[in-house]
């Protein structure tokens, strides 16, 4: 699911539970070509990844065909449609010779002169044939909920296709019946559809049918300014879940895109979406798709999970992994909701909770390159020790002890406190940086914290060593 079509269901949804109406999903897949199965179920599984849920439907244009062909005999009956019986071969002719003219093509009509007798023989000899549109003069015009007021002139719109020469209508056509026959009121969907609602409500009008409102949405741009298309590697939103993101924080960005709250506020819950959500706060702008901005908010909306409903994300990602095992987890639930809760500060999505928490479950094999070489020396050999047998001793291992603990041999010995606590993160984590020293600590637990002190003590000493050697 594209990550334009995601928004626009999004603000479709926002807006539809915002007012109180109903959210219908309608597939529109009366196009065989580039329609199937599997992007049906890709839909549907990306609407319900992101919470969006429907009051009725999946609707599917495919099994609508003899109420299109209803309105089709009424188009044409009525005078405002005909069949076109035009070679392609030809159309395209004189379409190369306007060009060459510079002139811009507009259908002749030439069919629109035969009589009803000329059209029944070509239909009863099985001549293929469009529909067409039958234009009046004049002009169309129609109250966009965006843009406002919108005109155009016929004379530039020509006498459109609505239905194939294969017998199968047309987009444009198709969803004016499904509009009015679902009792359709209000239409949001990309600026890009502009040019389409025009020819909408020419077919409204040609049916006798009240348009129901239109509003258009500002395109999803990329960095470069250049509209994002559906083989971009970010565009699919479904792709998002697999990567980390949460699905109400990518609902949270996506309505950003184009819109903006009153406040200028930016973190939304689902529930605050719908109450704030106004049409109102919809922008004319293309807008630009962001992905360090979509990543802090991911970050926000981990914030604001709880321990428990994270754990359970990350659970599978961690087995996945290998760093885990289910029942490894489910017997050490609480540690990994410790875990958790120091981690989910720093992370902006789920998949750096699964870099950043390794060490927490696994011993480090091995240690940040550059940390080694500043801080694994002789003199940390000493420190690392002194400061084991004092953590050995302690009664207990909260972080207040921690602390206290590893200041007060600063202290004795004189030295500056980050020439304690940066070879103690190192020995333990294996990294640089990380959480609070004494939180991390105190969830590692006494014996694991020492075990790994001592460990990198044998380390250091090894590859003294082997140096020397």
């Amino acid at each position: 699911m594209h990550v334009g079509t995601a928004r626009t269901a999004i603000i479709n949804w926002l807006y539809a539970r915002s007012k109180g109406g109903k959210f219908i999903l309608r597939i529109e897949d009366t196009d065989a070509d580039r329609s199937s199965g599997e992007m049906v179920t890709a839909i549907i599984d990306s609407m319900k990844w992101l919470g969006l849920d429907w009051d009725e439907g999946p609707i599917f244009q495919s099994k609508r065909g003899e109420l299109y062909q209803t309105y089709l005999d009424q188009l044409i009956s009525s005078g405002n449609g005909y069949r076109c019986f035009c070679k392609a071969d030809d159309l395209n002719a004189k379409r190369e010779e306007a060009r060459a003219n510079k002139k811009n093509y507009r259908y002749d009509r030439t069919c629109l002169q035969l009589s009803s007798d000329e059209v029944a023989t070509k239909v009863a000899n099985g001549e293929k044939n469009v529909i067409r549109l039958k234009l009046p003069e004049g002009e169309t015009t129609y109250d966009d909920m965006v843009y406002g007021a919108m005109k155009r002139q016929n004379v530039d719109i020509d006498d459109f296709v609505v239905c194939r020469n294969d017998g199968r209508p047309l987009y444009n056509f198709v969803v004016v019946v499904d509009d009015h026959e679902m009792k359709i009121t209000d239409v949001l969907r990309g600026n890009d559809h502009q040019t389409n609602t025009f020819k909408q409500v020419l077919i409204y009008n040609a049916l006798g049918l009240t348009p129901p409102r239109f509003g258009h949405l500002p395109l999803i741009f990329d960095e470069r300014k250049k509209k994002i298309s559906k083989r971009d590697q970010a565009a699919n939103a479904s792709d998002y879940g697999k990567a980390g993101f949460l699905p109400e924080a990518v609902v949270n960005y996506l309505t950003l895109l184009g819109w903006s709250a009153k406040d200028d506020s930016e973190i939304f819950s689902i529930e605050d979406l719908i109450k704030v959500f106004n049409l109102s706060g919809i922008g004319k702008a293309n807008a630009v798709f962001d992905p360090v901005k979509m990543r802090f908010v991911n970050g926000e909306h981990i914030k604001m999970k709880s321990n428990h409903d994270l754990a359970t994300l990350l659970m599978p990602m961690l087995v996945e992994a290998n760093i885990c095992t289910y029942l490894g987890l489910e017997t050490r639930w609480q540690y990994l909701m410790d875990v958790v809760g120091l981690l989910k500060s720093r992370c902006q999505t789920i998949e750096e909770f699964v870099e950043r928490s390794a060490y927490y479950f696994v011993p480090p094999h091995e240690y940040d390159e550059k940390g080694m070489a500043k801080q694994f020396n002789s003199e940390a050999v000493e420190r690392l020790t002194q400061l084991a047998d004092r953590f050995e001793k302690a009664g207990k291992f909260d972080a207040a002890t921690i602390e206290s603990t590893l200041k007060q041999l600063a202290t004795q010995s004189d030295l500056k406190i980050g020439l304690l606590i940066h070879p103690t993160r190192l020995a333990v984590s294996g990294m640089t940086v990380g959480p609070g020293l004494w939180e991390m600590l105190e969830v590692i637990g006494q014996d694991e914290t020492i075990s790994r002190m001592r460990q990198a003590v044998s380390f250091i000493n090894d590859r003294t060593q082997d140096e020397q050697a």
